[in-house]
């Protein structure tokens, strides 16, 4: 087992109360570590848990867990915990796990998942939605796919979001929400491979060459996930097929380093826009 056998790692930092009396981690929790980062996975998969069981009509249950170590880590070690579905039977999930400081294997796993009815707790067939994102992850393929378009036909869902994160999460009043540019924006709706709605934002001429993209939003169990940065790309797509030469925001705080990583520079003071600190960022086409 190598780092590279991973598409997916979670990076996580040895916390002091992670070390026994030997100074090394101690052995119980590197499944919480591997746990840790299988949830993880379910993001990178663009799969919010809990929704797509319930609509599943079952959930999974651990029926074995299994380590091998080979080295211990330590106080402020930086692992990263890989994790991969390596098998799916026809209601069993066999995922991989290995610990890595560096190059270094420290720890292997391997759970076995069953799912099953979450009441009766009997095991039914994966269903193939399920079996068929786990193994088009693994397989290199995209987890989310981007619709463009007017309100007319993406603004139930892209409403839905919006109402999700900006509305309810983060208080921000209704009537500061919604606005009569939402009729003639370009808006972007981001679905995983079960075809649920997990992202959106919308683009709309700010001055003639000069596009401006807003209302991102992802739904809060899939940040971190590349669902954000998918929506972006496509927006940022249309302005090109618009001829805009630069396309300008109003970045939240909290999400500026992700649209400095998308390679846009903040332009200008922080600013306060509907109670919460924002900056201008910009980005030449």
């Amino acid at each position: 087992m190598i780092r590279s056998d991973f598409r997916f790692l979670d990076r996580l930092r040895v916390r002091w109360a992670e070390v026994d009396m030997q100074q090394i981690v101690f052995n119980g929790h590197y499944l919480m570590y591997i746990d840790t980062a299988v949830g993880g996975y379910w993001r990178a998969v663009a799969l919010p848990y809990q929704e797509v069981m319930q609509r599943l009509g079952g959930d999974l249950f651990v029926r074995k867990s299994t380590l091998e170590y080979f080295a211990p880590a330590g106080y402020d070690d930086v692992l990263d915990v890989g994790v991969r579905c390596d098998r799916i039977g026809n209601s069993s999930l066999l995922f991989q796990s290995g610990v890595f400081r560096g190059e270094e294997l420290l720890v292997s796993g391997e759970l076995v998942y069953v799912f099953a009815d979450p009441v009766a707790k009997q095991p039914k067939p994966v269903p193939p939605e399920l079996r068929s994102t786990l193994l088009g992850f693994e397989a290199g393929e995209d987890m989310v796919s981007v619709r463009v378009g007017g309100w007319d036909t993406l603004g139930h869902e892209a409403g839905a979001i919006r109402a999700e994160v900006f509305i309810d999460e983060q208080k921000i009043p209704a009537e500061m929400e919604w606005d009569s540019a939402d009729a003639s924006c370009v808006h972007a709706v981001a679905y995983n491979r079960l075809g649920m709605a997990v992202g959106t934002g919308r683009l709309l001429e700010h001055v003639p060459g000069v596009a401006k993209i807003g209302r991102m939003a992802v739904r809060r169990a899939l940040r971190g996930s590349r669902v954000g940065r998918s929506v972006l790309d496509a927006l940022m797509h249309a302005a090109r097929d618009h001829g805009d030469r630069e396309v300008i925001l109003h970045a939240q705080m909290s999400a500026e380093p992700f649209y400095r990583r998308a390679g846009f520079n903040q332009r200008g003071p922080v600013f306060d826009e509907a109670g919460i600190a924002h900056v201008e960022m910009v980005r030449s086409l």
